[in-house]
């Protein structure tokens, strides 16, 4: 039998601090995890691409795993991005997180190399082998150029590890798709920030967000409207978020977001090398969006969100 999990909701993939010299600060970024988690978000990935996992070294990603177990304490699941570029070095991971014992993890295929559709399933297969813990597959081909079909996930039906899919690619016909094949075998989330509303639409019942960073209580707000199917108080919200939920499908997201939980006082803007500065235009329109957003930011509906401590 699968895994049974509780995964639902809005699961930020939190930011990863840095120091001016561009070293990590763990208690920095134990402060955005828990005011994420205060302020009502469900669940956290930690080292995930907006972490800037593939800037880390082990130590480093072993240390935010710890910490972010620690500073949730139980208040919401955490589950770590592994994004290595071999299965062996994936499946090491697997096994620390496991060690650590966090919620699950979050598996993407081996980087860097574009593998043929056979390889990509195998690499997930043998990681969901080596563990028991739980684990949400990470489609997103725009960015890692290696795309999870349906196809190749139903072919990973019977490993009973592997439960939840994270769909990036921007194509809600693919959770349809999937269903018409394995039925409700996966739990679904929505991985791609500006098509959310579709994703719960097409039976998404979580969302890996990379702009609830800077704006979680609206994140979770719009995602539990469409879920309770109030489409009418959605719309407002979701076309007010839009341009900033935008960002989060350009090749510079990580520093998009940065920046904007940077306004918002929640982090800091700084991103490791290769990823630099915003500058010039880019950073002008990201600033506009906004001061945009934050003249006309709107009152939330009611949808059972605790107050924010």
């Amino acid at each position: 039998m699968p895994a049974r999990i509780n995964w639902e909701g809005v699961f930020p993939a939190v930011t990863t601090q840095f120091r001016p010299d561009f070293s990590l600060d763990i208690e920095a970024t134990a402060r955005v995890i828990d005011a994420l988690i205060r302020d009502g978000v469900s669940g956290l990935i930690i080292c995930g691409t907006v972490g800037e996992n593939c800037s880390l070294s082990k130590a480093e990603k072993l240390a935010l795993m710890e910490m972010a177990k620690a500073t949730a304490a139980g208040r919401v699941p955490v589950i770590a991005g592994i994004a290595e570029f071999t299965s062996a070095f994936a499946i090491d991971m697997a096994k620390e997180a496991k060690r650590i014992g966090l919620d699950g993890i979050m598996v993407m295929p081996c980087l860097v190399y574009s593998s043929k559709p056979h390889e990509t399933a195998a690499h997930f297969r043998a990681v969901a082998r080596a563990t028991d813990v739980p684990v949400m597959v990470y489609n997103n081909p725009p960015i890692y150029k290696n795309d999870v079909t349906p196809d190749i996930l139903a072919s990973l039906a019977d490993v009973d590890t592997v439960v939840c899919f994270k769909e990036s690619s921007g194509d809600t016909r693919r959770f349809i798709d999937l269903r018409n094949q394995v039925g409700d075998r996966f739990v679904l989330f929505a991985g791609l920030d500006d098509v959310v509303v579709e994703s719960v639409a097409m039976g998404a019942v979580g969302w890996v967000s990379g702009m609830s960073n800077a704006f979680p209580r609206e994140g979770e707000t719009l995602f539990r409207l469409a879920r309770q199917g109030r489409l009418a108080e959605a719309m407002p919200l979701y076309e007010w978020f839009m341009p900033l939920l935008h960002l989060d499908a350009r090749p510079d997201l990580v520093q998009c977001i940065k920046l904007c939980e940077h306004i918002m006082g929640r982090g800091t803007w700084l991103t490791r090398p290769p990823r630099l500065e915003l500058e010039g235009g880019d950073k002008a329109h990201v600033e506009k969006i906004m001061a945009d957003a934050l003249a006309k930011r709107p009152k939330l509906p009611e949808v059972g969100l605790r107050a924010a401590a």
